[in-house]
């Protein structure tokens, strides 16, 4: 038998209902427009309206992306947070995922019936680049003085993982290759696309080695789901999908001494996240997966991580179909943020509002080949640090 963590949990948490915007580069929507109609999307899909709500959640990464303060706040009405309990979490793009943990605990405690959880970000905002607001998250005295910014940190993570495994710029490739291919299926998708490795390895060098088709877009977008506790989903619903576990956690912000070939903030989150839903071999008991994937080697990096595949496994097994989505173990069948877009908080809720669609068999087209019981959904955040999962089942 497993061992249960210390917890005691007032109410089992269900997902009942779940939406998305389209993911695209400089919608003409405001934040809180695109809050509002993921939102509406979610209540719909549940068959609930404001009025049916006990909490909120907010997710949303620094202000400085829509270049206004106190996000959460501003972001109240469009998320339907007024005059409602209602928080904003942030652990940078592990933040996606956070929300419908925190989403969970608001549930679990008994404190809520029903949570809306909503994640927005509207990257376009930012000038002249995004990667202008990232500029500010250095230690002022270790590493500003050396201007670094992230893509020439994942630069360096990239390259001590093909280091590391031995691993080829043309099998890191196969990850774009085929989560913009699964994204053709998606109808919020912004970066679909049927390509090649040779496009992936003859596009723009950024940081060598980071081609341009190894990195997610710049995205706008929102993305939201319904909790409710036990008795309220079974109300609602004949198909809840439950949420089995849950789990953060942060590494040492100094990435220059950790072994960069391997994601331990995600290993140890999701031993949290397993350990609650009673998980031993995640490899054997996972059905399908949506791992973080910004960049095509964090995919792999991060299968690892969430022990679906031995330590520098996870690239041999893609050459070999594993993670197709007809595969043995099907990754970002949705598309990923390389194929649907990368609104940083968004795109991680929009991965575990993926596996509320492929557990209630409503994927459409992108519905993975074969029966499905379990999925789970990552994120991750900061320099390096924040890892996030959750489990699910149906």
């Amino acid at each position: 038998m497993v061992s249960r963590p210390n917890i005691h949990v007032k109410s089992k948490v269900a997902v009942v209902g779940a939406g998305i915007t389209l993911f695209r580069r400089r919608m003409l929507e405001t934040p809180r427009e695109l809050a509002w109609e993921a939102a509406r999307q979610a209540l719909d899909s549940a068959g609930l309206t404001l009025r049916d709500i006990d909490c909120v959640v907010i997710g949303s990464a620094p202000d400085a992306f829509d270049g206004v303060h106190m996000k959460g706040e501003y972001l109240a009405d469009g998320s339907g947070g007024l005059f409602k309990p209602t928080v904003r979490v942030y652990v940078g793009g592990g933040t996606g995922v956070f929300v419908p943990i925190a989403a969970w605990w608001h549930v679990a405690s008994g404190l809520c019936r029903t949570v809306l959880a909503v994640a927005e970000e509207k990257m376009s905002h930012a000038r002249p680049h995004p990667q202008g607001v990232f500029a500010y998250i250095w230690d002022p005295v270790l590493e500003r003085p050396l201007g670094p910014n992230l893509l020439w940190i994942f630069a360096l993570e990239m390259r001590r993982y093909m280091h590391k495994c031995n691993v080829s710029k043309e099998t890191i490739a196969l990850v774009s290759v085929k989560n913009k291919r699964n994204a053709l299926d998606h109808p919020a998708a912004q970066a679909a696309a049927n390509i090649t490795v040779e496009d992936v390895l003859n596009s723009e060098v950024l940081v060598w080695p980071v081609n341009r088709l190894d990195v997610s877009p710049v995205s706008d977008g929102a993305a939201a789901l319904v909790l409710a506790s036990e008795s309220e989903a079974r109300r609602l619903t004949d198909s809840p999908v439950w949420i089995e576990g849950v789990g953060w956690t942060l590494d040492n912000t100094h990435w220059y001494n950790r072994e960069l070939g391997y994601p331990r903030y995600v290993q140890y989150a999701a031993r949290m996240a397993y350990k609650m839903a009673g998980i031993e071999r995640p490899w054997r008991d996972i059905d399908f997966a949506e791992p973080y994937d910004p960049f095509d080697y964090k995919e792999l990096h991060h299968i690892e991580g969430l022990m679906l595949a031995r330590p520098c496994e996870a690239p041999k097994l893609l050459e070999e179909g594993w993670f197709d989505r007809s595969g043995e173990l099907p990754t970002s069948p949705s598309g990923g943020l390389l194929g649907v877009g990368n609104p940083i908080a968004a795109a991680g809720l929009m991965k575990a509002a993926e596996l509320f669609w492929q557990l209630r068999y409503e994927a459409g087209a992108r519905q993975v080949k074969k029966p499905v019981h379990r999925g789970v959904a990552q994120a991750w955040g900061d320099l390096m640090q924040a890892g996030t999962v959750v489990v699910m089942g149906n």
